[in-house]
């Protein structure tokens, strides 16, 4: 038996912000664009890679209190959404700070545990760590 991961969720309340950041910075391709009952899932993943990230808004598919106790974890940064691994971390942490679609956290450093990593937020205010590969 074998398990992979398949698609994760990231939950973005802008989603042309939330395209500027995963798409534009970080180089993720678009897969799918969806838009239904006013609300927006745009699926995006690494080119030439199986997993596919959900880009959805707190109120797509869910109560409105649901929707909203989501989005205030969100806005206040409580999420931690995904970390993203690169063959060149100065490179990719360059791109994404001149593109000013992100808020920078920590600058790429030497992480006592052996990983080399930096931290921003996506412009919905979720952790995301870029690792060196």
């Amino acid at each position: 038996m074998s398990i992979t991961v398949q698609t994760m969720f990231i939950p973005v309340h802008d989603p042309e912000a939330a395209l500027a950041f995963y798409r534009d910075a970080l180089g993720l391709e678009v897969r799918m664009d969806v838009a239904s009952d006013g609300f927006r899932w745009i699926t995006v993943g690494a080119p030439g890679q199986d997993v596919s990230v959900v880009l959805s808004q707190p109120h797509g598919g869910r109560s409105q209190a649901e929707g909203d106790a989501l989005l205030a974890l969100v806005t206040q940064g409580s999420l931690q959404a995904a970390i993203f691994a690169t063959d060149d971390l100065d490179a990719t942490f360059e791109k994404v700070r001149a593109s000013g679609s992100a808020e920078i956290l920590q600058e790429p450093t030497s992480q006592p545990w052996g990983a080399r990593d930096c931290a921003v937020r996506d412009p919905s205010g979720n952790l995301v760590r870029i690792a060196q590969a």
